[in-house]
């Protein structure tokens, strides 16, 4: 700090604030203020500097730094993003300050905040008396306290970055496809999406020994990123656009990306590493290259959009196959759906883009009850993909259409019916050309939101009397269903027993006849179960390859379909919230499933909601996190409970594990909610005073990442 600001405002009591004068010499302004622009006061600064101390400075520094990620409000990261920017878009993101107590301040603390980190920034007081001061409801701009704003900035933190990131290599094929057993580098590990590490480290007999090792502040925001690490570096997509490269083993910031969007920031899962390059999905529908040991922007696709058409977003990480980026496109009500986009990893140029929704005249184009392309929507794709080397085959799942009153009855024409073909599908596509392979659709004309859209599993196991190479997903009915990877042809089915919608399954099509009393009709009150957040949803399950063992993350919940809540589709008829009838309070489960046998195992029940991914270990251990912000490890075996913590916040990310100097550790993020996250949070809440639920209601402490170690 500055030493005119300390020495004039180092001790100021409550009593005197009203009458303070703070004096700033001439010589510590860069420029003044115009008409044009913001003005405050040096009452209003000096007030400011109070409130920031006590509610800013255990995150943003007492210097205005920033800690660690969280932005610096001074030098040149503050100059270079603000200068010239409207004061109304600083006032949303001071307001949304401190994570976890937004409530706590009035909008006067917040616009004596502003007007202090303008003082620390150099920017001039008013000197009228009489002068009214910072005002948000105001149209001013921010002053030019540089060349203006620039789209993105990369700023260095730590001064030993350079000698942790030398250690960086890059990452080729073979890697992605069999990962070290230190790292985890993709969404889900690797290519299989099985959850699972070969770390055993952290086992049954030490585990009740973890212990927090280090805790990074984030910006708050909705949002569902997993850590990726490699070479002891994690690498982390964290609101509302940026990416930090982070030392994996201590906590310190090596390099910060930012990237603005001109647009509402979006939700979004993540990054993804390939070569020597990071790989970035943004808000305004960009796919970024940046360099992995710099954090300097290699190349900018701008993803092409149909004139006029609006609504599309980047939920899911990028995910890289050879030199293709795949990137889903998630469309909800656009005409004509999504589709999935390939781009040349060297170059930044699209390649080939594969449309989910098939238009008239193409395979499947006559599943949609005759609509035209411009009545079709849906089919976003909201994961990352899987991926089997040896067929050449990426896996991605394909959600439904929300426009569903014209696919409610069939028109009776030969020729077409109302499937509604690749919503809730599972597409096999050749990743060098985007060519569909086969396909296998799980739930035709979904009229409930009922997604088949999670991650994909590879998996080897026995499947009457011979080894098969299957791929596993479960869609928000939570049935489980198995295709054999080479050729989509179906295998089975196992119903978790959370739903009613489905009264009969094909064993050898995989069919699933519906309960026509859970059909919606208007006029009419109906129990639909599951819920449409999902038994089973965007959390994903982990498997044990050793063991063959699937563990899966599902919540208990159903909707009542009649006049009253809220419509969701298009079909008319009214949703709201309702207990399973079989809960007995209970919302959360982990479900063990033996995939060799196909049976059940041990199952976890609990209150609490699982909201974050379930992951396997070597050390014979399955961790999982839940609503009420406990983290937990079970048994494998058993399902016993033998290490539980209470975070601060929701742990809504997948949760990872991995390896830095024969070191392991457990990382998992809290407090950056989304994908249903904050739908579940509203449906315990209504449902746990009258069912004796515990509620944890304790302050929250906003969005961190938090890394475990033994030791």
């Amino acid at each position: 700090m500055p030493s005119w600001i300390n020495e004039s405002l180092l001790v100021i009591s409550t009593a005197a604030l009203a009458q303070s004068i703070l004096v700033f010499p001439p010589s510590a302004f860069a420029q003044s203020t115009d008409p044009q622009t913001v003005s405050y006061t040096q009452a209003q600064a000096v007030a400011g500097k109070i409130t920031y101390d006590i509610n800013c400075a255990s995150c943003h520094g007492v210097n205005l730094e920033g800690a660690a990620v969280v932005p610096d409000l001074s030098g040149d990261g503050f100059v270079v993003k603000w200068s010239e920017a409207p004061l109304n878009e600083l006032a949303v993101e001071l307001q949304q300050m401190p994570p976890g107590n937004t409530g706590g301040l009035d909008p006067q603390d917040y616009e004596e905040i502003a007007a202090y980190i303008l003082a620390f920034n150099g920017v001039e007081a008013d000197s009228d008396p009489l002068a009214a001061g910072i005002d948000f409801e105001s149209t001013d701009l921010l002053p030019d306290m540089a060349d203006g704003r620039q789209v993105a900035t990369t700023t260095r933190i730590s001064p030993d970055a350079a000698e942790v990131l030398d250690r960086l290599t890059p990452i080729t094929d073979a890697m992605l496809n069999n990962p070290p057993v230190e790292d985890w580098l993709l969404w889900q590990r690797s290519y299989d999406n099985q959850g699972y590490s070969a770390l055993d480290q952290i086992n049954r007999e030490n585990v009740a020994d973890l212990r927090l090792r280090w805790r990074m502040p984030l910006q708050g925001g909705d949002n569902n990123p997993g850590p990726i690490i490699h070479d002891g570096v994690m690498f982390f997509f964290t609101f509302p656009d940026n990416v930090l490269a982070i030392d994996a083993s201590s906590g310190a910031l090596l390099w910060r990306y930012e990237h603005e969007s001109e647009v509402r920031a979006s939700q979004k899962k993540g990054i993804a590493l390939a070569g020597d390059k990071v790989f970035v999905p943004t808000s305004d529908l960009h796919v970024l290259a940046l360099s992995a040991k710099t954090g300097e922007l290699i190349w900018d696709h701008e993803i092409e959009t149909e004139e006029g058409l609006t609504g599309y977003h980047l939920r899911s990480a990028p995910f890289v196959v050879g030199d293709k980026v795949m990137q889903g496109i998630t469309s909800l009500r656009v005409p004509k759906g999504g589709w999935i986009v390939a781009i040349d990893s060297e170059t930044g140029e699209e390649e080939w883009r594969f449309n989910t929704i098939p238009r008239p005249g193409e395979p499947g184009g006559n599943t949609w009850n005759g609509l035209p392309i411009e009545g079709r929507s849906g089919g976003s794709v909201w994961n990352a993909g899987a991926y089997d080397a040896e067929l050449n085959l990426a896996y991605f799942g394909v959600a439904p259409t929300y426009d569903t009153g014209p696919l409610l009855y069939p028109v009776n024409t030969d020729g077409l019916n109302n499937d509604a073909l690749y919503t809730n599908a599972t597409i096999a596509l050749n990743p060098d050309t985007g060519e569909l392979v086969w396909y296998y659709q799980h739930l035709a004309n979904d009229q409930w939101d009922l997604d088949w859209a999670f991650e994909r599993q590879i998996v080897d196991i026995p499947y009457e009397g011979v080894n098969r190479r299957v791929v596993l997903n479960l869609g928000k009915l939570g049935i489980l269903d198995a295709v054999d990877a080479a050729t989509g042809e179906y295998l089975f089915s196992m119903d978790m027993g959370l739903q009613n919608v489905v009264s009969a399954i094909d064993p050898v099509t995989g069919y699933k006849t519906i309960n026509p009393e859970t059909i919606p009709i208007q006029g009419e009150t109906r129990l639909i179960c599951s819920t449409h957040y999902g038994s089973k949803s965007w959390p994903p399950s982990a498997l044990n390859p050793r063991t063959n063992r699937l563990y899966i993350p599902l919540n208990e919940g159903c909707i009542e379909a009649g006049p009253d809540g809220y419509e969701l589709l298009t079909s008319g008829v009214r949703l709201a919230a309702a207990l399973n009838p079989d809960s007995n309070g209970n919302m959360g489960r982990i479900q063990a499933v033996d995939l060799g046998e196909q049976e059940f195992a041990w199952r976890h029940r609990q209150p609490s909601p699982i909201i974050s991914s379930v992951m396997a270990t070597a050390g014979g251990l399955v961790f999982a996190g839940d609503l009420n912000r406990s983290l937990r490890a079970f048994d494998e075996e058993s399902g016993e409970i033998l290490w539980e913590t209470m975070l601060d916040d929701v742990p809504s990310s997948t949760i990872v594990t991995y390896a830095v100097d024969g070191i392991q550790y457990l990382a998992v993020t809290v407090g950056q909610t989304g994908y249903h996250v904050n739908d579940w949070t509203r449906m315990y809440g209504l449902f746990a005073e009258q069912e004796g639920m515990p509620v944890n209601d304790s302050p929250k402490g906003g969005a961190a990442i938090w890394v475990f170690s033994l030791q």
